[in-house]
């Protein structure tokens, strides 16, 4: 990575208008992409409140309150607000530590977990208007990175057996894990033949470019096959999607439960909740950001607050917390999103599915639901990842691998902090002394900053919060790295993200001396260090 200047070459007056303006400027594309996107949404927000222990309307009712509502106070541009996949482990463990998590428990845990998650949304919003979007940054990408992986090992694991229609008897994952061989022995023909159906689809879809088959997302041909399947099989072989018979009714919007507040295990989901959904939203609104064709830059603190308050008000009436979701986010960009208002209609259209065509809904068979999750699962722990810690460096792959074993013997939260402090004692170990992994040394004059000593995940926010105070001067900022000893791949990482930052807002940020740290690999990502002699 040698030093380069980035010019912005992006047209602000073709920029897409915001608020009411923008409703109306760019309507159809937003109406269009909006409608495409909640076809993807439909079965994913069946899929993952099912998956979490709680009733399928969950799902639904979270991604309508964020498109309806979040989207209108979200500091974002094109992201698309829901339940995610990354959430289901907290919320089943929540569900099952308040009294009981699925349909068999008869859902005895889901308004307790509906008031751990008003509380856990407005610590979200708290931090959101305390600005503390930044503190996304401070967490070691690996450790990260082993935190989703093991949520995509838990899901695959779990969403196997209603995959194949067995039900697993209730244990830790690993134990859970050790059940496969028995459960395939007792394998429901019908349902595991629907679930490799799922798969194959969403696997061919992408490859296919006949207009006919590209034009209908890969989820919405998941139902419309899948619940041809289940007609001709017979839909008493097969577990189906429960709808509520009237949403008012018992069975249809729950309101939360505060009697279990005192009790630990509710204040452990609800720093779970908090915590995990925080992380998830700040690193989906910064990837969304990268794929924005027009390069816009999102207000993290904003989004914070919208997703925090959102996913209180969603679980007044028996919601799910929510996040800024790449995956929908990722196909609204592709579908020409142009504004927040492709999340707002998103929200709109699975509010008239979830009033018009529950009966639809209800012959979706559970199989299908969970094939997606395990493919969803495998995307999130795929060998890919393991390769590309590994191609960094040493210390990545260590980290990485060492917070998923952690997550998958203790829980999320004791995970990561394991993964952390794994990565600060690789740290330690002949790279940083203990005293400069906190603080920055840097040297400032005039447009140029010298960066003296080591920086790591945990000392960036001082470096960035000065890197912008320069940039916010002048149009072009040096960064001097002649007496640096060492860069972690977190802190390049970031670096990069800022210089393309900057270039769009129309300023250089100039990297001067680096090719004299060494990288550990040949990955342009890799921690770097000064070699003596």
């Amino acid at each position: 990575m040698e030093s380069q200047k980035h010019r912005n070459t992006m047209d602000k007056s073709t920029m897409p208008k915001t608020g009411f303006a923008g409703l109306k400027a760019h309507f159809k594309d937003d109406l269009s992409s909006g409608f495409s996107v909640s076809l993807i949404a439909l079965p994913l927000c069946l899929g993952i409140a099912i998956a979490s222990g709680v009733p399928p309307l969950a799902g639904l009712i979270t991604a309508i309150v964020g498109g309806l509502i979040g989207s209108r106070i979200s500091g974002t541009f094109v992201t698309i607000s829901g339940p995610a996949a990354g959430l289901i482990v907290v919320i089943l463990g929540a569900a099952e530590g308040l009294g009981g998590a699925g349909v068999e428990s008869g859902y005895a845990g889901y308004p307790h977990t509906l008031g751990a998650i008003v509380v856990a949304g407005a610590i979200m919003a708290l931090f959101g208007l305390l600005k503390v979007g930044k503190v996304g940054d401070f967490f070691p990408s690996a450790a990260v990175h082993g935190m989703l992986a093991a949520i995509g090992v838990i899901i695959l694991i779990k969403q196997f057996f209603p995959a194949i229609g067995v039900q697993p008897e209730k244990a830790s994952i690993l134990e859970t894990a050790t059940q496969i061989p028995n459960a395939l022995l007792q394998t429901n023909t019908y349902a595991a033949i629907i679930a490799i159906a799922t798969i194959l689809i969403l696997m061919v879809h992408p490859k296919i470019n006949w207009t006919p088959i590209k034009a209908v997302p890969a989820p919405m041909w998941v139902m419309i096959v899948t619940i041809a399947m289940a007609q001709y099989f017979g839909t008493d072989k097969l577990a189906l999607v429960q709808m509520p018979k009237d949403l008012f009714g018992s069975d249809g919007f729950t309101l939360p439960s505060f009697s279990k507040i005192a009790e630990g295990a509710f204040w452990s989901a609800v720093i779970g909740i908090a915590l995990v959904a925080a992380i998830e939203s700040l690193l989906s609104a910064k990837a969304v950001d990268a794929l924005d064709p027009y390069q816009r830059k999102s207000n993290l603190d904003k989004d914070l607050l919208a997703m925090g308050s959102s996913s209180s008000l969603a679980a007044l009436i028996g919601g799910l917390p929510m996040i800024s979701e790449i995956v929908r986010s990722s196909a609204n960009v592709n579908n020409g999103g142009k504004t927040q208002w492709a999340n707002f209609f998103h929200g709109a259209f699975l509010l008239v599915f979830l009033l018009v065509a529950s009966s639809i809904i209800e012959l979706i068979p559970l199989s299908a639901l969970a094939a997606m999750l395990v493919f969803t699962g495998f995307r999130l722990a795929s060998p890919k990842e393991f390769v590309h810690m590994y191609k960094i460096g040493t210390t990545e792959i260590i980290v990485f691998v060492t917070t998923l074993l952690a997550v998958l013997a203790t829980d999320l939260i004791i995970g990561i902090g394991i993964g952390i402090l794994c990565n600060y004692l690789l740290f330690i170990i002949g790279k940083v002394s203990i005293s400069k992994l906190f603080t920055t040394n840097i040297t400032s004059s005039s447009n140029e900053l010298q960066l003296n000593g080591a920086y790591t995940f945990s000392n960036y926010l001082g470096l960035k919060k000065q890197i912008d105070n320069a940039l916010a001067e002048s149009e072009l900022v040096v960064l001097n790295f002649t007496q640096t000893t060492f860069l972690d791949h977190t802190t390049i990482a970031h670096l990069q993200g800022l210089q393309k930052a900057a270039a769009v807002d129309g300023r250089t940020l100039e990297f001067s001396g680096l090719e004299e740290l060494v990288p550990a690999t040949s990955h342009e990502q890799s921690e770097r260090s000064r070699k003596n002699g």
